[in-house]
């Protein structure tokens, strides 16, 4: 027999093979995006809830410093320059001074005798399915829905 009559080795996969498991890997994928998104949506909430944790402990170190709480994020962030002072005490890092972080916008006012601060998704039922609300109570309130949450909605327990 000579080395021309045998028949050729096959190597590698062929085009219908491969394109079948390309196929399948989409299935996969399809199938998983829907958890991966409530995973990450699930994620941004309670990274906002540990925010709005970290604005109470501020206002708190704002207020002993300066005998009122601040009426905005921007008094709690960082200075633009010189010293940090009471319209820029540089308690919480400048993302989260400038209102938008983890796919949340953080909305804060006060005065001397209190202060609210809303966390709201950027994009409802993408970054987040709950909006948030807390004031110098410390009680964190929730809101399933696209509007913002109240003094009046639950509790998170």
């Amino acid at each position: 027999m000579r080395i021309a009559d045998r028949p050729a080795k096959r190597r590698g996969f062929t085009l219908i093979e491969l394109l079948i498991v390309i196929a399948i890997i989409l299935v996969i994928a399809v199938i998983a995006k829907p958890r991966l998104d409530k995973a990450l949506m699930h994620a941004r909430e309670m990274s906002a809830i540990e925010h709005i944790k970290t604005i109470h402990a501020v206002q708190a170190q704002y207020y002993s410093q300066f005998g009122r709480y601040a009426a905005k994020l921007e008094e709690l962030g960082p200075p633009t320059g010189g010293q940090p002072g009471p319209a820029a005490a540089d308690l919480i890092p400048g993302d989260l001074a400038k209102g938008v972080k983890s796919g949340y916008q953080f909305i804060l006012a006060g005065g001397p005798q209190g202060y609210t601060f809303n966390a709201n998704p950027t994009v409802y039922n993408s970054t987040g399915r709950r909006s948030f609300f807390s004031d110098q109570t410390l009680v964190i309130r929730e809101n399933y829905g696209p509007e913002p949450a109240t003094a009046s909605s639950s509790e998170i327990k």
